[in-house]
């Protein structure tokens, strides 16, 4: 059932369709947020984030501040940072392994305000794809931590046992204050 989902919901990247980027500030920094005609690709903190993309592709990208998905982002950026549960109406362009595509699929259904843990997700995982084991929360940890579109895919909502704030690849402090921002904490 997830993969068909997935088909249905993701894009994948052609290499000859041209990138388009833009950056926007929030109270918790500058975020980049980068985009094709498809979809967004890409929404990174811009400094102390782990895993953001190699310069020389963030350079390769078209100045993107009036394309039409950028400006849904900085929309929807706008209204989250007001404290606002918007709804993502905005198309993804995701590229990734099936395996992260799933978990990347399953953080988007931890709603507004709310967690879980990665034991949960693994369970849930292994549930939909009717496996005999769960996969081990490591490599939900690893699917998690490389989400390439932060804050509208909410990996920031996923902790550690007992509600633990564990890993995020924007940094624990942004982690906080999104889940107060968000009415966790």
């Amino acid at each position: 059932m997830i993969s068909t989902v997935l088909r249905a919901l993701l894009y994948y990247n052609s290499p000859m369709e041209t990138t388009y980027s833009a950056t926007f500030t929030t109270p918790l920094g500058d975020v980049i947020a980068t985009s094709n005609d498809k979809g967004v690709s890409g929404l990174w903190f811009a400094e102390h984030q782990l895993h953001l993309p190699d310069q020389s592709i963030l350079s390769s990208c078209q100045p993107g501040n009036d394309h039409p998905l950028l400006l849904k982002v900085s929309a929807w950026l706008e209204a989250y940072f007001a404290g606002q549960n918007p709804i993502v109406d905005i198309p993804l362009n995701l590229n990734g392994s099936f395996f992260q595509l799933c978990i990347w699929f399953m953080l988007c259904g931890i709603k507004y305000g709310t967690t879980a843990t990665y034991g949960e997700l693994a369970l849930q995982l292994q549930k939909s794809l009717g496996r005999e084991r769960p996969p081990a929360a490591q490599a939900i940890g690893q699917a998690v931590g490389h989400n390439p579109i932060s804050l509208i895919i909410p990996c920031h909502r996923v902790v550690g046992k007992n509600g633990r704030l564990t890993g995020y690849g924007g940094g624990l402090d942004r982690k906080e204050a999104l889940l107060k921002l968000e009415g966790w904490l």
